[in-house]
């Protein structure tokens, strides 16, 4: 393994994910992978079935390899969790490789975006009742409990997020 410490941010849709991971990687000087789902539906249309998770999941994997080669702190804006979570919310089901994959993946820290923020609308979110987010990041909640990488719920304002993260980074991954 490269010398790259990998840090996915996670959580529901609209919870400053993307936004954290350009925060931080512009904080420690580095780069960070842009969640390939958000890509992929701007190309194809906001449209998306059982299949196209699969193709997303791939393509977010691909991605996050293309930018692991460097050294020092990567941030990755989603992984293959969320394609899991995606897959049994929406069809009720998720593809082996999916799953198989995602249990072989190499990270280092997870954080957790949990659903304290405003709602931003735009052309890709589907969710935007807090009932529906809080049932989704109850299911990001049950990943992280039960997996071994280690990890911490952010929530707060998008500076306490940003706090909270840089603080976790520090001590967590010395």
């Amino acid at each position: 393994m490269s010398g790259v410490k990998k840090i996915v941010v996670i959580g529901p849709e609209s919870t400053g994910k993307s936004t954290l991971c350009e925060q931080l990687a512009l904080h420690y000087n580095t780069v960070w992978v842009p969640e390939y789902a958000r890509e992929y539906l701007n190309k194809h249309g906001s449209s998306y079935t059982y299949d196209d998770l699969l193709t997303i999941g791939k393509g977010q994997v691909e991605q996050e390899e293309q930018f692991s080669i460097q050294k020092g702190k990567l941030f990755i804006d989603t992984d293959l969790y969320i394609m899991k979570v995606w897959c049994e919310f929406v069809f009720g089901k998720c593809h082996s490789w999916i799953l198989n994959t995602a249990a072989t993946r190499q990270y280092d820290l997870y954080l957790l975006c949990n659903v304290d923020l405003p709602w931003v609308k735009d052309e890709l979110r589907e969710y935007p009742d807090l009932k529906t987010r809080k049932r989704l990041y109850k299911h990001y909640l049950d990943i992280m409990i039960n997996q071994p990488i280690p990890w911490i719920d952010i929530s707060g304002t998008y500076e306490e997020r940003f706090q909270k993260a840089v603080s976790a980074i520090e001590s967590r991954l010395k």
